[in-house]
C-alpha cells in the first residue's frame, strides 16, 4: 500500500495570497505544518538464474551407447546446480543522507504528495490510480504430468527374459516411433491425419511416447528453478569485484567461500553528470529530486561476459530543485518520480482559471 498525503491548506480559502511552499532539509522541525520524504539511492540487484537438477539414471543406462548411440549417460544418480544466466535491474533505497521536509506556509497552495511504502517521494498533485490495485497474480503455465515410459511397453518387451533382451526391444520400439514420425512428416504414413489439428496431436503422442522410452536408456532430470537475488550499492567505481560465488554442488554461496566460482562485477562512471564541488553545491531550494548518472555494470566469469548494460546510477549524479514558485495559485504542477532513482519521470503544468 502507497501513502499519500495531503498537505491542506485551510488558511488559504479565508485569506488574500498565497505563500510559497518552503523545503528544508532534514526532517520535521518543531510543530511546522508539513511531510518528510526521502530521496533513493540506487542499488543493484543482480538476478541469478538457477536450476536445482536431479538426475536419476535410467532402467537401461548401460546399454543406451550399445543401443541408441548415446555416449557418456551416468550409471549414478547425481544432484547439481546449474547457472543458466543472470539479469540486472535498480531498486531504490531510502537515502538517509537526503532527506526533506515540505513545510506547509499559511495561505499556501495544497499540493498531494504520495509517498512509497518507505518513505520515497513518488508524486505530487497526481490522483492515485486504481489502475495500479490489482493484487491477480498470472496464472503458471500448467505442466505436462511426466509419462510412465512402462506405459508404452508391449508384451513382447515385458516378457523378455533378461534386462538386455528387454534394452533391445524397447529400443527398437523407439526406432519404429522416429519412423512413424518421419512417415507423417512426408505425407506416407498408412493413416495420415485429415487436417493440421490432427497432424500435430498425432506428432506430439509419438514425440511423448519416445522421449518417455528413451529416458529409459538416457535418464530424467527433474529440474527445480531457485531464484536468487544479489544486491550490490554502487557507492563507487567497481573493477572486478566479487558479486556472489556459485558452486555446482552447492548454489550460491558466501562471496568467501572458496568451494564457489567467483562472479565479478565491474561498475563504470560514464561522467554523465557534472557534479559540483562541495562548496558550490545549491542551496537547498524547493521540491529536491534527483539527477541520476550513467554506469556501464559488466559481470563477468572466467573472463566470459554475461552481462553488459548500461544503468542510471542515484550515487553517480547529483540534486535538483523545483522552484517553489512552480506550486502556486496560477497553476498546478503535476510530478512523477521514479522511485528507483529519485528522478523525475514526468512534469505538467496546468494552468489555472
Amino acid at each position: 500500500m502507497k501513502r499519500i498525503v495531503l498537505l491542506t491548506g485551510v488558511l488559504a480559502a479565508t485569506m488574500s495570497g498565497f505563500a510559497q511552499t518552503e523545503v528544508v532539509s532534514g526532517v520535521m522541525r518543531g510543530k511546522d505544518y508539513g511531510v518528510t520524504y526521502a530521496l533513493p539511492k540506487t542499488y543493484i540487484e543482480i538476478e541469478a538464474k538457477v536450476n536445482k537438477v536431479n538426475y536419476t539414471p535410467g532402467e537401461f543406462a548401460k546399454y543406451a551407447d550399445r543401443y541408441l548411440r548415446l555416449k557418456n549417460v551416468s550409471t549414478e544418480p547425481e544432484e547439481y546446480y546449474d547457472l543458466t544466466g543472470v539479469a540486472a535491474k535498480i531498486t531504490g533505497v531510502p537515502d538517509k543522507e537526503n532527506v526533506y521536509f515540505v513545510k506547509m506556509k499559511d495561505r499556501t497552495t495544497a499540493p498531494l504528495i504520495e509517498l512509497t511504502d518507505d518513505g520515497l517521494i513518488k508524486s505530487i498533485n497526481v490522483p492515485r490510480s486504481s489502475s495500479g490495485q490489482t493484487t491477480a497474480t498470472p496464472a503458471e503455465a500448467a505442466k505436462r504430468k511426466a509419462l510412465d515410459p512402462r506405459d508404452f511397453l508391449t508384451e513382447e518387451i515385458l516378457t523378455a527374459n533378461s534386462t538386455a533382451k528387454m534394452a533391445e526391444l524397447v529400443a527398437k520400439e523407439i526406432y519404429s516411433i522416429r519412423e512413424s514420425k518421419n512417415a507423417l512428416v512426408r505425407g506416407q504414413a498408412d493413416f495420415m491425419p485429415k487436417d493440421g489439428e490432427q497432424m500435430k496431436l498425432m506428432l506430439e503422442a509419438l514425440e511423448d511416447q519416445e522421449k518417455a522410452l528413451t529416458e529409459m536408456f538416457a535418464g530424467h532430470y527433474d529440474i527445480d528453478p531457485i531464484p536468487y537475488t544479489i544486491r550490490v550499492a554502487p557507492n563507487k567505481e567497481l573493477d572486478k569485484a566479487v558479486a556472489f560465488r556459485f558452486s555446482k554442488k552447492l548454489g550460491i554461496v558466501g562471496n568467501n567461500d572458496l568451494s564457489g566460482e567467483p562472479i565479478y562485477i565491474s561498475i563504470k562512471d560514464l561522467k554523465t553528470v557534472s557534479i559540483p564541488e562541495e562548496d558550490n553545491k545549491k542551496k537547498v531550494d524547493g521540491v529536491a529530486y534527483n539527477v541520476p548518472g550513467r554506469a556501464m555494470i559488466t559481470l563477468t566469469k572466467d573472463r566470459k561476459i554475461l552481462l553488459e548494460e548500461e544503468m542510471p546510477i542515484t550515487q553517480f549524479g547529483t540534486v535538483e530543485y523545483l522552484a517553489p514558485a512552480l506550486f502556486n495559485k496560477n497553476s498546478t504542477i503535476k510530478v512523477i518520480f521514479n522511485p528507483a532513482t529519485g528522478g523525475l519521470s514526468k512534469v505538467d503544468r496546468e494552468e489555472g482559471k
